[in-house]
């Protein structure tokens, strides 16, 4: 085996040899510290889309102070590897003149790099439940009612949490519980209410079976905010982040807690 700075044997040393006979040392090899640097700037750009929910090329840039040139060169590089598929990005209020930014979600081999959960364990739990519950309308009660379960023991800390908050602040505190649960979740301000997004969802793939575990959680999400909710869009149903609209509460009584998008 060669390892790097060793002289060349046989005709590579004539080759390397120079007009007096003295063979030329290659320079020691730093492809692989660059390569590393890469991946490690790579990963750094797959974990802000999972934090921020799909993103321009500027948009990460400027998240991890890098030139929007070297974000492209990654995501096209993340493009080609599958990790993540460029979106038009969304446009909230009137176009501007010009092709929008695209923007970039992560698919679901970029989310299985995050996912811990044993999705198929789950996903053969819960069939087992819908089958022994006797299947069709009251197996689907049953996994229903496990989901209820579930959600309301994971709530407790979160009422906790918003329990101690202003009302005004019971989104962005809820944002923060469930981030440390791995899904992170930001709070914005949107039109005639506010928006919780999830970014990331560890159950997806099961949830994608079993849409009752969305379910059960908009209605704790509800529950805990004292409102009616609305979810607009989940990743296990292919949208780039779970968004559940809370109306301001002059609004509230014209939204429902709404079941997942098909």
């Amino acid at each position: 085996m060669k390892y790097a700075g060793e002289a060349p044997e046989g005709p590579a040393a004539e080759q390397a040899a120079g007009s007096h006979g003295r063979v030329r040392t290659p320079a020691p090899r730093e492809e692989q510290p660059v390569q590393d640097e890469q991946r490690g700037t790579r990963a750094r750009v797959v974990r802000s889309i999972l934090d921020h929910g799909p993103s321009t090329a500027a948009e990460v840039a400027l998240r991890l102070e890098l030139t929007q040139a070297a974000v492209r060169r990654h995501l096209d590089t993340l493009v080609a590897e599958g990790l993540v598929e460029p979106r038009e990005k969304r446009v909230y209020g009137a176009r501007t003149r010009g092709r929008p930014a695209k923007a970039f979600a992560l698919t679901d081999c970029g989310r299985d790099a995050f996912d811990q959960a044993y999705d198929q364990l789950a996903s053969d739990a819960l069939r087992w439940i819908a089958q022994a519950a006797g299947g069709g309308e009251m197996g689907e009660a049953a996994v229903a009612a496990f989901a209820r379960a579930r959600m309301a023991a994971q709530a407790e800390a979160y009422r906790e949490a918003l329990a101690a908050a202003a009302p005004e602040d019971r989104t962005r505190v809820l944002a923060r519980a469930l981030t440390e649960d791995g899904y992170a979740a930001t709070a914005r301000t949107a039109p005639v209410g506010e928006q919780l997004c999830q970014h990331h969802c560890p159950v997806a793939h099961v949830a994608e079976q079993f849409p009752q575990l969305c379910e059960a959680e908009t209605e704790v999400f509800s529950r805990l905010l004292g409102t009616h909710v609305q979810r607009l869009a989940t990743i296990a149903h292919g949208d780039g982040v779970c968004t559940t609209f809370i109306p301001n509460k002059t609004t509230a009584s014209t939204s429902t807690a709404g079941r997942n998008p098909a």
